[in-house]
């Protein structure tokens, strides 16, 4: 195959989000909320696979009339904010006015800090909470804690999303990638088996996902506070 047509493939594998996306969509309007973090997962996944696809066959060369970052942060914005708040405030976990307060704070700071050119940091990191609000929303779905721990943690998230805290890309960030890649692979498995078992209070998964989500989310933090050697 042509250098050209990998490229192209790379392209259409990104656009499968948006596919993947409607899916999880279709799901929560019938709050199978299962089944939508399900195709929210495969879309997490698709995302942490073409981005190295996508340098390897130098797409923006090989097939530059496709915007692949555009594309990318389309899809971005449906699969890791638009309907993680949605299923936030029509499940149970959230009712009356702090429903309404959570979605309009996560879907209004998501979409200005997706427009910051300053999101990235030099070691491939994020400036800020990066919005990954399907992880998030799925730790929360699993652990069901009390209404105030949630509006706690979408304030302060929000609030971190324009912070100089860096938060790491576990595929991108080389520094301690060698932990971090292995602890994203583990959440993702986590995340489906606690979604397979429809988040059932006693599984194994629970505990998994709040392990995995503290070191991905104060990794970054972590590296801010220790130098690197050399």
């Amino acid at each position: 195959m042509q250098l050209k047509y990998k490229a192209l493939a790379v392209h259409l594998l990104t656009a499968t989000g948006a596919v993947l996306s409607m899916l999880a969509m279709l799901a929560a309007a019938d709050e199978e909320w299962a089944l939508m973090f399900l195709w929210l997962v495969a879309a997490f996944a698709v995302d942490g696979i073409d981005g190295p696809l996508a340098r390897r066959y130098d797409v923006k060369t090989n097939w530059a009339s496709y915007d692949g970052v555009l594309m990318d942060l389309i899809i971005d914005y449906l699969t890791y904010v638009f309907i993680p708040a949605f299923a936030l405030f029509q499940s149970d976990l959230l009712s009356g006015w702090t429903g309404w307060f959570a979605i309009i704070v996560i879907v209004f700071a998501s979409v200005v800090y997706f427009a910051d050119t300053r999101m990235k940091t030099r070691d491939n990191s994020f400036a800020g909470f990066p919005g990954c609000w399907n992880m998030v929303v799925l730790v929360l779905f699993a652990v069901e804690p009390h209404w105030t721990v949630i509006l706690a943690i979408v304030v302060i998230l929000s609030v971190a999303m324009f912070t100089n805290i860096k938060f790491i890309h576990p595929v991108r960030t080389e520094r301690w990638r060698v932990v971090s890649l292995p602890v994203a692979i583990l959440w993702v498995l986590f995340a489906c088996w606690a979604a397979v078992v429809d988040f059932h209070p006693a599984s194994w998964a629970n505990w998994g996902l709040v392990l995995t989500s503290v070191w991905l989310l104060l990794a970054g933090a972590a590296q801010q506070l220790i130098p690197a050697r050399g």
